[in-house]
């Protein structure tokens, strides 16, 4: 007996030595951590359960009978975190280039069959060369088989993926599929072809970095969420993101202690600028309105018009949508109505209320956004607020113009509740171009027709540039003091708690992707 848990101690010490000693000093060399410290980082202490600790590759083609390590370069498992249940893989770099091959991918698919059955997020820290080469069709089967899991699981359990080290060709599909992309500056990447054949093939010189780094998918792409400047930090991310959502779709949003007190806020009543056309942060309004220090901001660096994220209201998980002024004066365009059309889809999915806080003057003109399909696009936010059944409130603060009054979060494509802010401007456009075109005679038969312009412009405002005729129709709820408007959000949001909405019965609607 002994000698058997003496031969058992042995293998578990050489599955956790991974890919040796040398090969692990190499990793820390890089700046990067190995796939068992980030598991420990990410789980309680002592809560983390390997499965497949012993599991070898199979294969015996171009050597690698004599290339055999236990776990198959991908550590596997479940384990609490912040006294959750998750389950997570890592991938170990140290081990065959941490590349995917058929047992590594079974161990893959097994944790993430047991996350469905069971109901919990799944976590990726991806570290990995790409497909094991040596293994042919057999690698190529196995990301599918991932992929299939991740697309039956999208929508049932939170999954988020965190891109530690290389992830390129077939391997960037499957964190693409699920619900969150984090990566590390400097030193990984997401491509799907690298730069030498982008050399190859365009002739164009780029980096690593250049072509599919943190910064590049942050700002540029839009493919990762969150760019965090080391590998502990994306962790924290990790955790972080976890707290605000449910561990599957028949959970409710989490919710943490709330003391109700003082619910004003009377700084939100200095924020709008007495000029119209002046910008302001939004993200002053969202830290004035929710929980103090309770915004985690999604997608920061890409689409900046739009303020997406996650925060508490009166200790409840929610969901912030909101035009942002302070860039391209808050507009709507390609970038930012995916932006925001994933982020609502998201939260419906996991049933975390939507808080939207409007300020748009419409639809960004021009041949790039037309030809670019705006139309396509901005559909895609349309869509995503219009089939969602959580709880829905919206805030005007300033404009709401033309089709984007309608786009964002309007009553007229089932929110529940739409306040509007005293500054509140509900109107079919501007009004310097609405005179223009209402009284295009009259100004230009006039003596001095830009006084006639202003004159006109100045009745078209007074009528149409405030939220009572809105009001006087049903399409605002209660025009409300900035002051108002964490207080009124607290009392909306208890009482939709308990919203039902069935919807036509189908298989699943067509998005206009």
């Amino acid at each position: 007996m002994n000698d058997k848990i003496q031969l058992l101690n042995s293998k578990i010490a050489e599955a956790k030595l991974g890919g040796g000693e040398k090969r692990i000093e190499s990793q820390h060399s890089k700046g990067k951590l190995t796939a068992r410290e980030r598991i420990e980082l990410l789980f309680d202490k002592g809560s983390f359960e390997e499965i497949g600790m012993l599991v070898q590759h199979r294969s015996t083609n171009f050597g690698l009978d004599k290339q055999k390590f236990l776990g198959d370069g991908v550590i596997t498992g479940y384990g609490k975190v912040n006294g959750r249940i998750v389950y997570a893989f890592s991938q170990d770099f140290t081990v065959l280039g941490g590349s995917l091959a058929e047992a590594h991918a079974e161990k893959i698919c097994k944790v993430m069959d047991l996350a469905m059955k069971n109901g919990a997020p799944v976590i990726g820290l991806n570290d990995s060369g790409g497909a094991r080469i040596q293994e042919g069709v057999v690698s190529l089967g196995g990301y599918a088989d991932i992929f299939y899991r991740n697309t039956l699981a999208s929508g049932v359990i939170p999954q988020l993926s965190a891109i530690m080290g290389p992830c390129a060709g077939g391997a960037v599909y499957s964190p693409a599929l699920t619900d969150f992309i984090l990566m590390v500056e400097n030193t990984s990447y997401m491509f799907v072809t690298g730069p030498n054949v982008v050399k190859t093939v365009t002739n164009e010189d780029v980096t690593s970095e250049e072509l599919g780094g943190a910064d590049t998918h942050a700002q540029k792409s839009g493919v990762t969420h969150f760019a965090c400047e080391n590998e502990i930090a994306a962790l924290d991310h990790v955790k972080q993101l976890l707290s605000y959502m449910p561990s599957n779709c028949e959970e409710e949003a989490p919710k943490v202690a709330y003391t109700a007190g003082d619910e004003s806020r009377l700084k939100l009543n200095d924020i709008i600028p007495d000029n119209p056309n002046q910008p302001y942060d939004i993200r002053e309004v969202i830290s004035g309105t929710v929980d103090s220090d309770t915004f985690l901001e999604v997608h920061k660096d890409y689409a900046e018009n739009i303020v997406v994220g996650f925060a508490r209201l009166a200790g409840r998980s929610i969901g912030v949508v909101a035009n942002q002024p302070a860039v391209l004066a808050g507009v709507l365009d390609v970038n930012s109505s995916k932006k925001g059309a994933r982020f609502v889809r998201f939260c419906d999915c996991f049933n975390i209320p939507l808080l939207v806080f409007e300020d748009v003057p419409g639809f960004l003109p021009g041949t790039d956004q037309e030809w670019n399909a705006i139309i396509t696009n901005g559909a895609k936010l349309l869509y995503a607020f219009s089939e969602a059944t959580v709880p829905r409130v919206t805030v005007i603060t300033r404009k709401a113009y033309g089709g984007a009054y309608d786009v964002m979060n309007s009553k007229h494509i089932g929110a529940d509740m739409n306040f509007a802010w005293p500054t509140a401007e509900i109107a079919v456009m501007g009004a310097k171009g609405a005179a223009e075109i209402i009284f295009k005679k009259e100004i230009s038969e006039a003596a001095d027709s830009d006084a006639k312009w202003k004159e006109k412009e100045q009745e078209y405002a007074e009528l149409f540039a405030n939220p009572y005729n809105a009001a006087a129709r049903g399409y605002i709820d209660e025009v409300i003091r900035p002051d108002q408007t964490r207080q009124k959000l607290i009392r909306a949001f208890e009482m939709l708690e308990n919203k039902v909405v069935n919807l036509p019965k189908k298989k699943h609607g067509n998005i206009p992707l």
